[in-house]
């Protein structure tokens, strides 16, 4: 007769001096007469919200202590709705396995222990419409070839809006639960949506990081259908992410020795995609990662994020941080500039890490040609050959996409595309 404070499947209660002792799956062999038993290790330090009780049995599945099985803990999260900030509230002190990452994945080598010497290029806009045009032009070029990063300031975003941005997105991930639950999705069709970075955008483990993504693909949004707590906020930034995408896209066509509206002519750069991110304190931060590393398949990308830090790049085969800086908007080159521009101008991986402290917030902004250009082909711009022997073949935005939502955020969507060449 099993003792009273030992319950087979269910909770066992420690027993002063006892010792606990359990058959192994080689000893539960078909004929055995005896069984193996599935440990659950139950966290006790559950918050006090009204989702607390469901968050309970989801850590207990998560923390099982056999039997790892990625798409059940995947399955597990998305069923609670209230991703990793659920996971944060309900008090976990470990993290569920589908969040931890090879060693060679988490290593926190930055550029102040590594022999980068220089930072990622910071450039000042002011007078870049008159006399000083030539000197941010060159600066850009410079940045664009040999980082894929840059930071600017002085670019007529008012900080003001950029704060108020960051501060709603803030405001909307720290609701309760139940007042974000409506758009919890992974439907990729669906405009408006919040989700956690899970395996099945990465292909590989989880992230530590919650989203709210907006699609603007297919034209304006109805203002309806942005998150009230944020509704006055986003409608106002998106509206200057729009005006400085139309000056950096005049500059980087100069930049690249082009007229200054060939960018704009084509057409690559005439919508956005958002995603307003939520990195919540984590209790252990050397096994995962806020973002993995990766590369955006966009044209461009405009980023604003809090003074949390976090952000690195990779270059030289280290990781250099990129500071937050009062007033900077980060700009990173896309997958498909470095395609059209055969390689000029560079897309580079980058991630962010986890931490102890937080949360960090940003909002990052992804510009792509419009759904009417979603099938209108983009090849190597012709200016930009020496001679008739272009890296990549053309695609066009549904295929290159297509490719990106296969293969996952961690794996360089432009391989593909590339032109294969008799030996």
């Amino acid at each position: 007769m099993a003792s009273p404070n030992i319950r087979i499947n269910g909770l066992m209660s420690p027993l002063q001096g006892a010792l606990l002792i359990n058959i192994g799956d080689l000893m539960a062999a078909d004929t055995s007469p005896f069984r193996n038993h599935k440990l659950y290790f139950c966290n006790q330090k559950l918050a006090s919200s009204s989702d607390s009780a469901n968050m309970e049995g989801t850590i207990s599945n998560l923390e099982e202590g056999s039997n790892h099985d990625i798409d059940k803990e995947e399955k597990a999260i998305d069923a609670t709705k209230a991703g990793v900030k659920g996971l944060v509230d309900s008090g976990v002190t470990r993290i569920p396995r589908c969040f931890v990452h090879p060693p060679e994945n988490v290593l926190k080598s930055s550029s102040k222990s590594s022999k980068i010497s220089h930072q990622v290029p910071i450039i000042d806009f002011e007078g870049f419409e008159s006399c000083q045009r030539s000197e941010v032009v060159n600066e850009i070029r410079k940045a664009s070839e040999e980082w894929g990063f840059f930071q600017i300031i002085n670019h007529g975003t008012p900080v003001a809006v950029m704060d108020e941005m960051l501060a709603g997105v803030k405001r909307f991930h720290e609701q309760p639960q139940e007042a974000k639950a409506e758009l919890y999705s992974r439907n990729p069709k669906q405009k408006v949506k919040l989700f956690y970075g899970g395996v099945v955008l990465t292909k590989e483990s989880a992230v530590w990081r919650d989203t709210v993504a907006i699609n603007f693909q297919d034209g304006e949004l109805d203002p309806e259908l942005y998150p009230e707590i944020l509704r006055e906020e986003l409608s106002e930034y998106t509206k200057h992410m729009t005006k400085i995408s139309k000056t950096l896209s005049e500059l980087l066509s100069e930049a690249l020795g082009l007229r200054c509206d060939y960018l704009s002519n084509i057409e690559c750069m005439d919508t956005q995609a958002l995603a307003c991110n939520y990195y919540p304190v984590c209790p252990q931060p050397d096994l995962t990662v806020g973002t993995t590393k990766h590369t955006d398949p966009s044209f461009l990308t405009i980023l604003v994020q809090d003074n949390m830090g976090g952000l690195q790049v990779h270059r030289q085969n280290q990781w250099a941080d990129v500071p937050p800086l009062q007033g900077a908007l980060v700009v990173n080159i896309g997958d498909f500039m470095q395609l059209i521009t055969n390689d000029k101008f560079r897309s580079v991986e980058h991630r962010v890490l986890a931490q102890e402290v937080g949360p960090r917030t940003s909002v990052a902004s992804f510009f792509f040609p419009g759904a009417a250009n979603k099938f209108k082909p983009y090849g190597v711009i012709k200016e930009l050959l020496s001679d008739d022997t272009p890296i990549y073949r053309a695609t066009h935005l549904a295929e290159f996409m297509g490719q990106y939502m296969s293969t996952g955020s961690s794996i360089s969507v432009r391989s593909p595309f590339k032109v294969t060449r008799p030996c």
